[in-house]
C-alpha cells in the first residue's frame, strides 16, 4: 500500500524515486523490490530520469536484476503474461541511453531477446516493449561493436520481417536497417540477402504506386537497399525491383519536378548505375529517351551549380552533383559502346555536346580551388570525373584542359604524398565489385587522360614542367608493391594491375617522344631498377601476360637509353631481365595445322590468344627494341643461345607454308637474326647449321642472307 500511495504522489515523484531506489537497495524479499521496480519503471517511461539517476538506478540493481526479469516466467498474480519481461526491457532501454552501457556484453548478449520480441505477435498490451527494444537498439547501432553484434546475431532478419509484417513501430525497423545498411553492407547482404531482398521487393512496389510525396521519400531511402554485390541482375526477384525501380524513376523524371523532388531521384538512378551499371535501362525507344534523358538532367544539374559557383549553393548541392557525375560517367560509357548500345548514333552525338558543356563547367569549378579545400571529397569526385571524360574524349575542350593541368598534377602529387584523409561522397564512384580507390588515388583516374596527353607535344611539354613523369615513377613504384602484396591466384585485373599497364602507357609515350628526359632524370633509373626485377617475377604468371608485355618492352626501350647507367652493366637483375624478356617474345608464336591445305601454319601460340589484341603491338614493339638493344650489350645474344630461341626460330619457319607469316612478322623476325649474327659468331653459325640461308631465301629475309654470306 506504501507503494501504490508514493506511485500516486505526483507531488514529489524525484522524491519518490529516491526512496524507491533506497528500497531496491535494501529490499527484504523480492515483493518489495517488485513495488519499488513498478515505480521506477514508471518513472522512466515517464521520460523523467536524468544522467545522475539514471546512473543511480544502475548503480542499484545492475544489470543481473533486468536480466532475471527478462528470463522469469511466471508474473505477479493478476498481471499479464510478459510484465516481468516488460519490466526489464524498460530497463534496459532505461541503461541504453548512456553510451558506454549500451556497448556493454551484458546488453549486446541481449540482442537474440530483442530480436525475439520484434518476431512476437504484438498485442495492444506489448507495444510498449516494441518500443523499448527498438530504443535498445538504436543505442547498440550507434556503439563501436554494435553493428557487427547486430549483424551475427540476426537482427537484420528480425528488423526485415518486423517491417514486412507491418506493425507497431515497423517505420523504426526500417529506419535501422537504414542505419545497418549504412555502416556494414556488405556483411547485411551476405548474411541475409533474401530478406533484404524482399524488403526491396516492397519499397519498389510502393514506389511505382505511390503517386504522392511518399514517392520523392521512397528515392531517399531506396539507395541503401541496392546492393553493390550481389548484383540484383543475377536473380528473378532482384531483377523485378529493377524494373519497378526504371518504371517509377521513368515516371517521376519525365514530370515537371521541384529541385527538391528531382535530387533525391538523381540519388537513386545514381546509386542503380553504381551497382548495376545501365543493365537496369531496358534495351528499345524507351529506354534509349530515358537514358538521355538522365545524362542531360544530370549535364545541366552540374553547369547550374558548377557554372557560377555560389560557394554556400555549391555546399548544399555537392552530394547531388556527385550523383550527376556517376551519371554522366555512365554517358561516356554509353556513347563509347558499340556491342548491343542503348543509344543510337544521333543520340550519342547530342549527348556528347552535352557533356562537354557539363565537363567546362567541371573544369572553371576546379580553376577555382583554393588550396584548403583541397581535402573535399567533392573535388575528389570532380577530378575523378574529368578523369573519365579526359581518357576518351582527347579533342574537345583540349585549351581548358592544358590550361588545369597544372593544377591536376600538383592535386594528384598532394594527395599521393600526403595519403590524403579524405573520405568519398555517398555517391562518389561508380564502385567495381573487385575493388575501389583509395580516395587519395586521384592518380588512377587521370592515367588514361595523361596516356593520350603525353602523345602530344603541348600537354606533353606541360606535362614534364610540372613534373609529372618523377611523379608518375614514384606511383608506379608504389603500385609495384601493391601488386606484389596481392593474391597470386588467377583473377581478373586489378585498378592496380591495370594502373602499371597505364603507366607503362605513359612511359613508353615519353620514351619515344622525350628520350633525353629518360636519359637525365635520375627517377628513371629507379624506375628501371624495378623493371628489371619485375619482368622475371611476372612472366610465370600467366594472367599477368599483358603487364609483362608492357613491362617487358617499356624495359627494352628504356635499356637502349639507359645502356650506360649502372643497373645494366652486367648485373644480376639485368641479366635476369633480359632472360625473360627473350622467353616472351620468343614464345608468342608457334606451327599448328592449316585447315586449308595439310600443311603447318604459323600462329600465335595458345597462352597468348586470349591477350594477342592487348599485347600484338607490344611484342613487335619489343622485337624492334631487342634488336636495338642487341649491339649494346654482350649478354643478350648468350640469353637468347640459352633459350634456344634460334633452333626454334628456325624450326618454325622451316616447317610452316611462308604464305602463313606475313611481312611485318617476317620483318620483326629477320630485325632480332640480323642483330644477334652480327654480334655473335655462335649465333651465325647455329642459324647456318639450321638452314638459315635457305630459309632467309624463302621468306626474302635480304638482309640476314648478307650477313650470312660474310666470313
Amino acid at each position: 500500500p506504501r507503494f501504490l500511495a508514493m506511485a500516486s504522489d505526483s507531488g514529489d515523484r524525484h522524491a519518490t524515486l529516491k526512496r524507491c531506489l533506497g528500497v531496491l537497495r535494501d529490499a527484504r524479499n523480492d515483493s518489495e523490490q517488485f513495488a519499488a521496480l513498478l515505480l521506477v519503471t514508471k518513472a522512466v517511461r515517464a521520460g523523467e530520469v536524468d544522467a545522475k539517476t539514471r546512473r543511480q538506478i544502475f548503480g542499484a540493481i545492475g544489470f543481473t536484476f533486468p536480466t532475471r526479469l527478462l528470463t522469469s516466467r511466471q508474473p505477479p498474480a493478476g498481471c499479464p503474461p510478459h510484465t516481468f519481461r516488460a519490466l526489464g526491457l524498460t530497463l534496459l532501454a532505461c541503461f541504453c541511453t548512456d553510451p558506454e552501457l549500451a556497448g556493454h556484453s551484458q546488453i549486446l548478449n541481449k540482442i537474440p531477446t530483442f530480436n525475439e520480441v520484434l518476431l512476437s505477435p504484438c498485442d495492444p498490451d506489448s507495444t510498449s516493449m516494441v518500443d523499448d527494444v527498438y530504443q535498445c537498439l538504436s543505442a547498440v547501432l550507434a556503439t563501436d561493436r554494435g553493428p557487427r553484434e547486430l549483424v551475427t546475431k540476426g537482427t537484420v532478419s528480425a528488423l526485415c520481417q518486423a517491417y514486412l509484417n507491418g506493425g507497431h513501430g515497423s517505420e523504426r525497423a526500417l529506419t535501422l536497417l537504414v542505419g545497418l545498411l549504412a555502416i556494414a553492407e556488405a556483411k547485411c547482404w551476405q548474411r541475409d540477402a533474401p530478406q533484404l531482398l524482399a524488403v526491396l521487393s516492397k519499397l519498389s512496389g510502393d514506389f511505382l504506386k505511390a503517386e504522392d510525396m511518399t514517392k520523392f521519400e521512397l528515392c531517399e531511402v531506396l539507395p541503401h537497399f541496392i546492393p553493390l554485390s550481389p548484383p540484383l541482375t543475377e536473380n528473378l526477384q532482384g531483377s523485378e525491383c529493377l524494373c519497378r525501380l526504371y518504371k517509377g524513376l521513368a515516371d517521376v523524371l519525365g514530370s515537371k519536378l521541384s529541385q527538391s523532388q528531382r535530387d533525391p531521384a538523381l540519388k537513386l538512378a545514381a546509386s542503380l548505375v553504381q551497382a548495376c551499371g545501365a543493365e537496369w535501362i531496358p534495351a528499345g525507344s524507351a529506354g534509349s529517351k530515358f537514358l538521355a534523358l538522365l545524362v542531360n538532367l544530370a549535364c545541366v544539374e552540374v553547369r547550374l551549380t558548377l557554372e557560377e559557383p555560389d560557394p554556400v549553393e555549391v555546399e548544399g548541392k555537392k552530394e547531388v552533383v556527385t550523383a550527376c557525375y556517376v551519371l554522366m560517367e555512365m554517358g561516356i560509357q554509353e556513347c563509347l559502346r558499340e556491342e548491343n548500345p542503348l543509344l543510337e548514333n544521333v543520340q550519342k552525338m547530342q549527348l556528347i555536346r552535352i557533356m562537354e558543356e557539363a565537363f567546362g563547367a567541371v573544369i572553371f569549378y576546379l580553376r577555382q580551388v583554393k588550396q584548403e579545400e583541397l581535402q573535399d571529397p567533392f573535388i575528389f569526385a570532380s577530378v575523378r570525373v574529368l578523369g573519365a571524360w579526359m581518357a576518351e574524349e582527347t579533342s574537345s575542350l583540349k585549351q581548358e584542359v592544358c590550361e588545369l593541368l597544372p593544377f591536376l598534377v600538383d592535386y594528384a602529387r598532394k594527395l599521393f604524398k600526403e595519403g590524403s584523409p579524405a573520405v568519398s561522397l555517398p555517391q562518389a564512384e561508380l564502385v567495381s565489385t573487385e575493388d575501389s580507390a583509395l580516395p587519395q588515388d586521384a592518380l588512377r583516374f587521370l592515367l588514361p587522360g595523361f596516356c593520350h596527353l603525353t602523345a602530344e607535344d603541348g600537354p606533353r611539354d606541360i606535362l614534364i614542367a610540372e613534373g609529372a613523369p618523377a611523379l608518375l615513377c614514384e606511383y608506379f613504384l608504389q603500385q609495384w608493391e601493391v601488386l606484389t602484396s596481392e593474391s597470386t591466384a588467377p583473377a581478373p585485373p586489378t585498378s592496380t594491375e591495370m594502373s602499371l599497364q597505364t603507366m607503362c602507357g605513359v612511359f613508353l609515350n615519353l620514351v619515344v617522344t622525350a628520350p633525353d628526359l629518360v636519359r637525365h632524370d635520375k627517377t628513371f633509373s629507379s624506375l628501371m631498377d624495378v623493371l628489371l626485377k619485375s619482368l622475371p617475377l611476372l612472366l610465370p604468371q600467366k594472367h599477368h601476360l599483358v603487364l609483362a608485355a608492357n613491362i617487358a618492352t617499356l624495359g627494352l626501350m628504356m635499356a637502349k637509353i639507359l645502356a650506360g647507367s649502372a643497373v645494366l652493366q652486367g648485373t644480376q637483375s639485368a641479366k635476369g631481365f633480359f632472360g625473360a624478356a627473350i622467353r616472351f617474345l620468343s614464345q608468342a608464336h608457334t606451327a599448328q595445322a592449316d585447315p586449308s591445305s595439310d600443311g603447318l601454319a604459323v600462329a600465335v601460340s595458345p597462352a597468348y590468344l586470349s591477350a594477342w589484341d592487348d599485347i600484338c603491338e607490344l611484342w613487335f614493339l619489343g622485337m624492334q627494341a631487342l634488336a636495338g638493344c642487341i649491339p649494346l650489350f654482350p649478354c643478350l645474344p648468350h640469353a637468347a643461345l640459352q633459350a634456344h630461341w634460334l633452333q626454334g626460330l628456325s624450326q618454325l619457319l622451316s616447317h610452316v607454308a611462308p604464305a602463313s607469316v606475313d611481312f611485318e612478322l617476317v620483318a620483326a623476325f629477320q630485325a632480332v637474326l640480323v642483330e644477334l649474327a652480327r654480334a655473335s659468331e655462335q649465333c651465325r653459325d647455329v642459324i647456318l647449321s639450321h638452314h638459315g640461308t635457305e630459309w632467309a631465301n624463302l621468306y626474302g629475309m635480304a638482309a640476314l642472307e648478307q650477313c650470312l654470306a660474310k666470313q
